[in-house]
């Protein structure tokens, strides 16, 4: 039987949206990728660190709430809610025009940037409402086994991110220091959330 790769492409474009918007952990990426200091590391820690999150997600809450029909409406609207603040949040951050800040080169070591990579990571409690609890609790929307190509889909999208705003930060650095380039990215995001949000609503 031929799988049906839908649920990966849709995990895919769900992650993506996701992880794009501007933020702590991606301003940190792309400094360091600007200056080419230690890309693979950093690109690497934050795609694993997302790859365990989704997993837990997919495997542990994800099963938690599908087998459980109030946990399963509680999420449903959990979810309605988060994306919707979300899509508010970053229509806000369209509006604004916010820009990306880049700091100066403080000449850390590989061990003092991994740590400070985990710590923007890890410490960041959006983290786990997107990793664990949103996609952990979409991909307990899908059917038998296609939480786990959704799943996979959102941890592909992690990988191809970090990786490429790691080492396409000097092509993208002139563009994104610019309000109006994060603007548009903004907006689409948004879109995706507010889209998403109403297809929770229809069930």
């Amino acid at each position: 039987m031929i799988p049906n790769w839908m649920p990966a492409i849709e995990g895919f474009a769900i992650g993506l949206s996701m992880i794009i918007p501007i933020g702590a952990q991606n301003a940190f990426v792309l400094s360091n990728g600007i200056r080419r200091r230690h890309r693979l590391p950093i690109a690497l820690s934050c795609a694993v660190s997302d790859m365990l999150l989704i997993g837990l997600g997919v495997a542990g809450a994800g099963a938690l709430i599908s087998s459980h029909p109030l946990l399963v409406d509680i999420a449903r609207w959990g979810g309605v809610a988060f994306l919707l603040w979300y899509g508010l949040a970053t229509l806000k951050r369209a509006w604004q025009g916010e820009s990306m800040q880049l700091e100066g080169d403080d000449g850390r070591t590989l061990g003092m940037v991994l740590l400070t990579t985990l710590a923007v990571t890890w410490l960041n409690p959006h983290v786990y409402l997107d990793t664990v609890v949103l996609l952990g609790g979409l991909a307990a929307q899908q059917p038998d086994h296609s939480r786990y190509l959704f799943g996979a889909g959102a941890i592909s999208a992690s990988f191809v991110w970090f990786f490429s705003l790691a080492y396409g930060a000097r092509l993208l650095a002139p563009l994104f220091t610019r309000p109006a380039a994060w603007r548009v990215l903004d907006l689409a995001v948004a879109t995706i959330m507010f889209a998403l949000a109403a297809r929770l609503v229809l069930g």
